[in-house]
């Protein structure tokens, strides 16, 4: 049985993509923990299997991907009460894509805010009428009360003037505007997690904080967990909980935000970390010449998969004859805090 504050556990999840050129390994042996009412901030470069990993969990993968092995386990609430000890457990990697009952987990129980906005709703319907629609797929209530829900949840994402912005077209709006129109959508029938994929992309600074501010909020007043995907460690310190770092597929690293952060242990999060520009450097701010710190090299192609460690063509601290001969394993070097590094294993290991 799993600890009572877990709402989804992901193990040795493998999600590829057969193609003509080869086999891409999207997701190649991934394991992830969300916590109830928690965030998940999960990290890496492009094409480390972040957004696959979220799809996997929502059976969206596009064909031709497909979850080759692994769990994916959901422990549903019975009612939306997050603290509730009982608990539905679903295999939702058994479930079929098309299947009723991922179906009515989808935009429901678990929902997703996408990368781009513009793409994530039509353009040729007004946001009321996708919102609603929504409400329809999984409540029993009119088209009236469907569009009076999706005025309070326009409202409860800080929209101005809901009840006008309801009958407008997303390219009617603004980038913050369409964001939040896509927030309400997600958050229309109260989930459980919502997974956010970079939900402040291509916003201002400004926007991207009030974005921030309202998700930490909503987060707050419906008791709800968050998976949150990005690039940038900044907004990862200021709204994850708990941070996964992967690469090419895998989990290197979890543990609590601030063990990541003070306390990183696998050399490619402390390279993320050291590539970060530190404004308090009174060396960089008056030396000109000197270069930001970079990780060597870049990430292999989607067909390339070394022997041994993923990361040791790239890693400063490679152990000639063993970090390129034998993968790691995951080992938890404390309570809470998981490596996947030679580093930390025993020699011979």
């Amino acid at each position: 049985m799993p600890e009572n504050d877990v709402l989804v556990e992901i193990k040795d999840l493998h999600t590829y993509f057969h193609l003509s050129e080869g086999v891409v390994r999207a997701v190649d042996g991934a394991d992830l923990v969300v916590r109830k009412r928690k965030t998940l901030g999960i990290v890496g470069e492009s094409g480390c299997g972040k957004s696959i990993t979220s799809l996997s969990l929502l059976r969206l993968v596009p064909s031709p991907g497909r979850i080759e092995s692994g769990e994916i386990t959901y422990y549903k609430p019975l009612g939306k009460d997050q603290n509730s000890e009982m608990v539905e457990e679903i295999k939702i990697h058994e479930l079929d894509p098309m299947g009723k009952l991922i179906r009515s987990i989808r935009g429901d129980q678990i929902s997703m805010v996408f990368q781009e906005p513009m793409t994530a709703m039509s353009p040729i319907r007004t946001i009321g009428k996708q919102i609603s629609e929504v409400v329809l797929l999984h409540q029993d209530v009119s088209k009236q009360e469907a569009r009076n829900i999706a005025i309070e949840t326009l409202a409860l994402t800080g929209m101005p003037n809901p009840e006008r912005v309801i009958d407008d077209y997303p390219f009617q709006l603004s980038g913050g505007m369409r964001q939040r129109a896509v927030i309400a959508m997600a958050l229309s029938c109260k989930p459980t997690l919502l997974i956010a994929d970079e939900p402040t992309t291509a916003l201002d600074v400004t926007t991207e904080a009030q974005i921030l501010d309202l998700m930490r909020s909503l987060q707050q007043e419906l008791g709800m967990a968050i998976m949150y995907i990005t690039h940038n460690l900044g907004v990862i310190a200021e709204m994850a909980d708990e941070v996964a770092v992967m690469y090419l597929g895998k989990v290197v690293e979890q543990a609590d935000v601030k063990t990541i952060f003070f306390e990183p242990l696998h050399p490619y999060t402390r390279g993320l970390l050291a590539s970060i520009p530190q404004l308090s450097d009174s060396v960089a701010l008056h030396d000109r010449t000197r270069r930001l710190q970079t990780i060597e090299g870049m990430v292999p192609d989607p067909y390339t998969r070394f022997k041994g460690c993923p990361f040791y063509p790239r890693c400063p601290e490679m152990i000639p004859g063993h970090c390129d001969v034998v993968e790691p394993k995951s080992l938890m070097v404390k309570s809470g805090h998981s490596v996947r590094c030679h580093l930390y294993t025993e020699p011979g290991a």
